[in-house]
Parts: C-alpha cells; sequence; structure tokens
C-alpha cells in the first residue's frame, strides 16, 4: 500500500480506537456479520450490473465470501490490530485478474460497500444512534475511517490486478511465442512434447485445415516499434474476436503472424467446408487501412504450415494500398513468376526496358495503364479505348509509340504477353519498401525468394 494511503488510514484509525462508539461499533459488527454480508452482497448486485450478467458461476460465490471479510478486518483494526498488508485484499484482487472480471466492477463494488459500512458503524439500520447522542467528533472520525479504509483497499485491489494482469499477459505472450514457434517450424505431432504443447493450444485434430496470414504497416519501420506492432496485433485480435476459427496471433520477425486453424468437415459423410484461407481473407479485410496483409493456400497439417509461412510471405509483399489484403491462391500467375525469379530475372531484361521506363514514367504512366486495358479487355481495342475514356486512335497512336521504343508490336498476342511482363517488372520494382527490398534486395531476400513455395 502506498505510504500515503498507509499514513491516512493510521491516522484515522488513531481518532476513532479508544471512543466509547468505536467499541460498540466493534460489537455491532461482531453481532452482525451475517446481516452484514448479505447487505453488502445485494448492495452491489443492486447497483453493478457486472456481477449479475457474469456467466461465471464462480464469481457470486466469491463476492459473498469477500464481502464478508470486510467487516471481520475492520472488528480486527477497531480492536488496535496492527495494519496489515490487506493479504485478502490481494488474493482477491489476483483471482478477479484470473477471472478477466472488469476491474472497475469491483472499485464500484467497494464504493458501494463503502455506504453500507458506515451505516453498520455509526449504528445498526434498525436502530440508528442519534446525532445527538453522538459527539461531533466521534463522528467524523468514524465517516473520515469509512472513506480512509475504502481508498486503501481500492488502492490494493487496484495495483495487485494490474501487476496480476500483466504477469498473465507475459505468460501468456511466451506461451504464444513458443507455439508459434513450434508451428512455423514444422514439427510433427509424432513428436510427444510438441504433441502435448499443441494438444493443450487445441490444435491437434485430423479434421483440421490450417493456414498462415502476416500484417505489417504501410509504413514498415513502424513495425521496429514493440508498442505499435503489437497494437496491430492487438486490433486483429478484436477484429478475430468473434470468429469460432482457432488462432495464435503475436509479434514474430517484425510482423503480425498469425496461424489460424478450423475444422476441415464435420464428419467423414459430410462435404469439406469452404476454404478456410478465403474466410479469413475476407475477415481481415476489416483491420484498419494502415495494414497491409498476406494470407497463404490452406495446408492439411502442422507440418505444413512452415510452407505456408512462405506463401503467406509472398503475399504480403504483393499488398499495396490499393490491395490490402492479398490471399496467395489468387495472386496472377505473371507477378508470382516474377517475385520468385526476383532480381535475377530483372538483369536479363531487354536493352529497350530501360527506355520504356523512362519515357512511360515521363507520360505518367499512361502506355503500362494502355498495355493492360488492351490486355485486360481481350485484345479488343474499342473495349480498352472504353476502359481508358479515349479515341481508339490514341490506343493505336500509342502502340506506334510502343513499337518505335521497342521493337514490339502490342497487337499481337506474344508481343503483349512479352511487353506485359517488362511493366510488372517495373511496378515490382516501384512498389519496394525497406522491409520487402524494392528494386535491390538483399542476399537473404534472395535466397528466401528461391527457397518459397519449393
Amino acid at each position: 500500500m502506498p505510504d500515503y494511503y498507509a499514513n491516512a488510514l493510521k491516522e484515522a484509525l488513531r481518532r476513532l480506537i479508544g471512543s466509547a462508539f468505536a467499541a460498540a461499533a466493534v460489537r455491532r459488527l461482531a453481532d452482525n456479520m451475517s446481516a452484514i454480508t448479505a447487505e453488502l452482497t445485494q448492495s452491489v448486485l443492486a447497483e453493478v450490473p457486472q456481477f449479475s450478467a457474469s456467466m461465471n458461476p464462480e464469481i457470486l460465490p466469491e463476492t459473498a465470501r469477500h464481502a464478508a471479510q470486510h467487516p471481520e478486518e475492520i472488528a480486527r483494526l477497531l480492536r488496535g490490530g496492527d495494519l496489515g498488508p490487506f493479504e485478502f485484499v490481494r488474493d482477491h484482487a489476483r483471482r478477479r485478474a484470473e477471472q478477466r472480471f472488469p476491474l472497475e466492477a469491483t472499485l464500484h463494488a467497494y464504493r458501494c460497500g463503502h455506504k453500507v459500512l458506515s451505516r453498520w458503524l455509526r449504528g445498526s439500520r434498525k436502530a440508528p444512534v442519534a446525532r445527538s447522542e453522538m459527539p461531533q467528533r466521534d463522528a467524523v472520525a468514524i465517516v473520515d475511517f469509512a472513506m480512509e479504509y475504502t481508498d486503501a483497499i481500492s488502492t490494493i485491489f487496484a495495483s495487485t490486478y494490474s501487476a496480476h494482469t500483466l504477469l498473465l499477459a507475459d505468460v501468456a505472450g511466451d506461451q504464444r511465442a513458443e507455439l508459434l514457434h513450434l508451428l512455423l517450424d514444422g514439427h510433427d505431432e509424432a513428436d510427444l512434447r510438441v504433441a502435448r504443447i499443441l494438444r493443450d493450444a487445441g490444435f491437434p485434430n485430423k479434421q483440421q485445415v490450417f493456414c498462415v496470414a502476416l500484417a505489417r504497416s504501410v509504413d514498415p519501420s513502424e513495425m521496429l516499434n514493440v508498442a505499435r506492432a503489437r497494437r496491430l496485433a492487438d486490433s486483429i485480435e478484436q477484429v478475430m474476436a468473434g470468429s469460432t476459427v482457432r488462432r495464435i496471433i503475436d509479434v514474430h520477425e517484425h510482423k503480425v503472424t498469425m496461424v489460424f486453424a478450423d475444422i476441415r468437415r464435420e464428419s467423414g459423410w459430410t462435404a469439406p467446408r469452404s476454404s478456410l484461407a478465403q474466410r479469413i481473407s475476407e475477415s481481415l479485410t476489416f483491420v484498419g487501412n494502415a495494414a497491409l496483409i498476406g494470407v497463404s493456400n490452406d495446408v492439411p497439417s502442422t507440418s505444413h504450415i512452415p510452407t505456408a509461412h512462405r506463401e503467406a510471405i509472398a503475399a504480403l509483399e504483393m499488398a499495396d494500398v490499393t490491395h490490402r489484403v492479398v490471399q496467395f491462391a489468387k495472386l496472377p500467375m505473371q507477378r508470382l513468376l516474377l517475385y520468385l525469379a526476383g532480381e535475377e530475372f530483372r538483369r536479363v531484361l531487354p536493352r529497350w526496358a530501360n527506355e520504356f521506363y523512362i519515357v512511360d514514367d515521363h507520360a505518367h504512366g499512361v502506355l503500362t495503364a494502355t498495355l493492360r486495358a488492351y490486355a485486360n479487355a481481350d485484345m479488343n481495342v474499342l473495349k480498352a479505348a472504353h476502359t481508358l475514356g479515349v479515341h481508339p486512335n490514341t490506343l493505336y497512336a500509342r502502340f506506334q509509340h510502343v513499337l518505335q521504343i521497342t521493337g514490339l508490336q502490342p497487337r499481337t498476342f506474344y508481343d503483349l504477353t512479352a511487353l506485359l511482363i517488362v511493366c510488372e517488372c517495373k511496378r515490382d520494382a516501384t512498389a519496394g519498401t525497406p522491409d520487402q527490398g524494392g528494386p535491390n534486395p538483399s542476399a537473404n531476400r534472395l535466397r528466401a525468394r528461391r527457397a518459397a513455395i519449393s
């Protein structure tokens, strides 16, 4: 207990102990212990709705037992007992933290208890002590004591509850980190130690399917801040709070790493459920606009989770502010091939590629936009012109410009394919970030790309 509250409570006790009304209060407390406990409990239930709303069957019995401890402790103090550590309050705080019961609800309950205890200290509700019978000094001393006692137990409860909550979070974080490490390493359930850890977490099930998702901020440097990375993980946990899908969500290697598991089918006679990765992707679209997310394919067992992790890495690197949630299964084949080829492919690009990029940049991306619109329109000039909002002759003029730069005719299938690949290389390079590697990825990232999806 902080010295301020301890000293204030000692001073209130000093003014009260030894008076005739203090002795009478002790007798009232001792003779009416059951009635006081019942009134304390009823007052809490009437004024603090969280107690009645709780579905935990242990909350109400424990509340009644805790209510009985306060008149006993007050009587002990008024008899001249030493000011102890209030261990019964600390035990109650730790229990409430373990139950995840709201802190503010118990503090409100203590305020309700203060009213009841004050009345019993002044005199029984059925036979109250008249104000004329109680000296003003004693009346003030009783009111002060009841107030200081409530402040003291509230302070002790709040500090113990907060400390125990942090301890529980640290333990849970350690367990999450260990489990996530095991899953990402692809340990098989044949290892009995691994099987026990996975079983305790609810993961091993022959009918389960898994997928992995990775998330980071649009600005990857924010993930270097532990508090901000943790907030992103917490916000994703809130988004998934209503889902029945089993999940482990933690910050791992400067990304929010998520492993999801769900039942593949109800029984051998029922059809498989829809893709877990698809359902997860739809749920994660509700995460804020400041996050980019990559989602893997479904995998059939924990030993395949490392493969899913590599798929999620690839999907995350393809994500941008226009496509915040990217599912690996929906990646275009061209982009996926370029991702796997990486910088090695860029080194063998045709000589005209650099000139094409320069001209396109000066034209604000008009050439690449025209080529992509033409391809998306199944090489139909009229549809592509309509999509771009220009006259068809404008497209022909742009095709001629491309032909002059590259020597390739965009209106032919093979030349158009080559041009689109060069366009994709430009997008992949300019979309790079320090976390993704950009146009000059590190040696580690190149090795990761070669190993990806292997």
